[in-house]
């Protein structure tokens, strides 16, 4: 038979209605390692091969076990369960039934060694249900492969790796390699006597055999062809689906890009708006100022009404001394203090200036780096016109599969390279 596969059960972490704890202890484990570990342990080498090839950083794979888990080409693991007979003549409290376990055993012996491309991770041998039956979870593989890991998990390549290749639908891997088990089981059988009843096989007349194997073979071809155009159609709308996103993530990645751009350069225009209106305060102050000293100056343009008449009968000598000589100090003291405010005066007028100049520059660029962002909105809305185009070709249903199976392979990615980088934190100290 082919199981799905629960781990746990077959370890016995928890009982099932059909099991008896009682007799969980004659049960044999033989092998029941973590699969994250085996996978490791098989692939780690490959992907870090593989990842020091890709250039593009969302073509990185930081969890190999996570990439097959999330994806639906390959399954993480497969299993398969044995058993001899069944409950009615290999019950598992009688002699025959401890006789079925001890079959069960040799051959579990030599299962990895006829199956080498099959990983077995877990094995049990289960005596606590009606019937004697072994659990074989395996990772199937391949090494040497062309596309991808060059060593990768493949169900099918790893069975034609062993000689086993697909051929009609009764006739597949999984069944060939059923058929290839039981033989190896009878051959275990035959040493203990017991026979292999062949159930549910009936020979047919030999010309209606060939018949309808002739007619199966059409039916085979004409789904096989129909399976080959579905898997192109499949493939080129998956490729157009897959161009969409990266676009949509392009589109959405240069519009945040370009809004944090557009805010920083408005947040800088109005900047310089305060700037400016700051300098003109202080442009109309520093002509409010040269105002008063032209009206100052004005009070001595006419030093006739300043300088004080001589008193009667003073000397010229006295009245230099005491009258002229303080009056034509005051004129220097003044003098010097206007050509000093001058001085400053035009220093500052230079750098008023030279602010407004670089302000007015700046202004005129980032007028120009608006009306480019808003001519990057304009194109970018036009891509995501042609998104929802792309969406409606494709279907909602399926492109919101696809962008939801994008964003949890994102999420896992950061997930698993959290994980690496606090391993490695921890490896570092």
């Amino acid at each position: 038979m082919v199981g799905k596969g629960s781990l746990n059960h077959n370890s016995r972490k928890f009982h099932a209605k059909n099991t008896d704890p009682e007799r969980a202890c004659l049960n044999i484990e033989y092998c029941n390692e973590d699969i994250r570990d085996v996978y490791h342990g098989l692939f780690d080498e490959a992907l870090e091969r593989y990842n020091s090839k890709q250039t593009r950083k969302d073509r990185r794979i930081d969890d190999y076990y996570e990439k097959i888990a999330s994806g639906k080409q390959e399954k993480p693991f497969h299993e398969m369960i044995i058993q001899v007979g069944n409950k009615d003549d290999m019950s598992a409290i009688t002699e025959d039934g401890r006789l079925a376990a001890k079959i069960l055993d040799e051959y579990m012996q030599d299962f990895q060694k006829r199956n080498p491309m099959l990983r077995v991770f877990s094995a049990h041998l289960h005596m606590d249900e009606a019937t004697p039956h072994l659990h074989i979870d395996f990772v199937p593989f391949i090494t040497g492969s062309k596309r991808g890991l060059d060593t990768r998990v493949s169900f099918k390549q790893a069975l034609k790796a062993m000689g086993i290749e697909g051929g009609s639908r009764m006739n597949t891997e999984w069944n060939q390699l059923a058929n290839m088990e039981k033989e190896a089981l009878s051959n275990v059988m035959r040493r203990y006597d017991v026979e292999w009843e062949k159930k549910g096989t009936h020979e047919k007349h030999l010309p209606l055999l060939d018949f309808e194997k002739q007619e199966r073979a059409k039916e085979v071809a004409e789904l096989e062809r129909e399976k080959v155009e579905l898997e192109e159609h499949n493939a080129l709308v998956e490729k157009h689906t897959n161009e969409g996103l990266e676009n949509l993530e392009n589109i959405e990645a240069d519009v945040k890009k370009e809004l944090a751009k557009k805010e920083k350069a408005e947040k800088e225009a109005e900047k310089a708006e305060k700037k400016w209106m700051k300098y003109e305060k202080k442009l109309s102050r520093y002509i409010n100022v040269l105002q008063n000293v032209k009206a100052y100056a004005g009070e001595f343009s006419r030093p006739e009404e300043l300088v004080p008449d001589p008193d009667f009968l003073e000397s010229a000598k006295n009245y230099k001394e005491r009258k002229i000589m303080p009056f034509m100090l005051k004129i220097k003291d003044l003098l010097l203090g206007l050509y000093q405010a001058y001085l400053n005066m035009q220093k500052k007028m230079e750098k008023v200036e030279q602010r407004n100049e670089r302000l007015e520059s700046s202004n005129a660029y980032l007028s120009g780096k608006n009306q480019n962002l808003e001519q990057c909105m304009e194109k970018m809305a036009e891509d995501v016109d042609d998104y929802y185009r792309l969406r409606r070709v494709v279907g909602e249903n399926r492109s919101d599969e696809i962008v939801q199976g994008e964003r949890n392979r994102e999420i896992a990615e950061i997930n698993a390279h959290r994980i690496l980088r606090k391993r490695h934190d921890r490896d570092a100290r």
